[in-house]
């Protein structure tokens, strides 16, 4: 999504590194075994995994700056631009609906059922639906918008959000509230996707739900800010970076603060959340900025800038292969059939780690499996562009 004119190793390093996190946390051996700092907080507050989705969609804002920066000043190019993105972002959604739909056909089959039935349960937001909808708008939003409007675009979504949130009676409830079943985001869901189409059938909301969408584009439009600062040519590059880190640690407290009457909650998107989780990404950003494209540190980037290029693909890949591989049964000394990496891990990891050692080394072993398939990808010069 960058241009190859100007492009930031060390953008390409914070998506890598982002993208192997999201990997880690996705996948450890056994979800009963996590340690702390590698799972969601159950429901206010923010641990490090927490930070992982919206630095990826900050991540995606800087990247619309610098992508679409040239095209904007020449409104001939705007369609031609506002198409592609479209294309872009359908193709990210659809991505994300066929991980979906794909094992739900699979088992339908293997069970003997309809296939239709697939379709009546099937998850219709999650991850990469979420990425392809906030990139749409957030592009159209880049295009057709000045700086100042992208900016009270951005502001005005933080405090609407907070308005329907806190202050809107909720159908049925009626009183705002900030509770899992009962909030106005929740019940937006169970009326627009219905709780068949959330993200599982023993809860009636979806994390990555319709409502929540909005403050999503927000964080993303706060990158989309980032990278056209970083893009003017007037403004010298300590100044820069200066700004980068009083401004990343002002919406960090500004988050801190706003938490205390609007809590802090990933799965709600809460505008405290953008502010925090966004001030924590300028941050390190701006320290990875000054680090590889200033300092000139660029050897240790190579792992994650790896990662970085192919980004979208190894995220699908990580999710589609496993599950693709556990399809295939293996009978155990036991006489329990399980899928292949289930008895990999089983046979492999289990005996020799205590339980929660096991279940993070597995999902380290998981992270290095896929750098060498994108190693490979690297050393041929295959970046696959969504």
């Amino acid at each position: 999504m960058q241009t190859t004119k100007q492009r930031l190793l060390s953008l390409d390093f914070f998506r890598g590194l982002t993208v192997a996190a999201m990997i880690l946390v996705n996948n450890p051996g056994n979800w009963g075994h996590i340690y702390g700092p590698l799972e969601h907080s159950d429901w206010n507050g923010c641990t490090p995994t927490d930070l992982i989705f919206p630095f990826f969609l900050w991540i995606v804002g800087v990247s619309i700056a610098f992508a679409m920066g040239t095209g904007k000043s020449d409104p001939s190019l705007h369609k031609k631009i506002i198409l592609k993105a479209i294309k872009r972002g359908l193709v990210l959604y659809l991505l994300g609906f066929f991980l979906a739909i794909f094992f739900k056909i699979v088992s339908a089959f293997v069970d003997g059922t309809e296939v239709w039935n697939a379709f009546q349960t099937v998850r219709i937001m999650g991850v990469l639906q979420r990425i392809g909808i906030v990139f749409i708008i957030s592009s159209l939003l880049f295009i057709k918008l000045s700086t100042k409007n992208i900016l009270r675009v951005f502001v005005g979504i933080l405090i609407l959000y907070w308005l329907l949130m806190c202050f809107v009676p909720v159908p049925g409830v009626g009183f705002a509230n900030m509770e899992k079943e009962t909030n106005l985001a929740a019940w937006i869901d169970r009326g627009v996707l219905t709780t068949a189409h959330t993200w599982a059938l023993s809860i009636t909301w979806d994390p990555e739900g319709v409502l929540s969408t909005l403050p999503a584009i927000a964080t993303c439009l706060f990158g989309v800010l980032v990278g056209v600062y970083i893009r003017r040519k007037e403004i010298d590059t300590p100044t820069k970076i200066t700004w980068l880190f009083a401004i990343g640690t002002l919406c960090a407290i500004a988050g801190l603060i706003w938490d205390l009457q609007f809590p802090i909650n990933k799965a709600l998107w809460t505008s405290s959340y953008v502010l925090y989780t966004g001030g924590l990404a300028t941050i390190a950003f701006a320290l990875c900025y000054w680090l590889i494209d200033v300092q000139g540190y660029k050897k240790f980037t190579t792992p994650f800038v790896i990662y970085g290029v192919n980004a979208i693909t190894v995220f699908f890949l990580s999710s589609f292969i496993p599950r693709l591989l556990n399809l295939i049964k293996v009978t155990n000394n036991k006489g329990v059939r399980d899928g292949l990496l289930v008895h990999f891990y089983q046979r492999f990891y289990v005996p020799y780690f205590s339980p929660i050692n096991a279940s993070v080394v597995w999902a380290v072993s998981y992270v290095l499996a896929f750098y060498v398939l994108l190693w490979f990808m690297y050393k041929k010069n295959i970046i696959i562009k969504v």
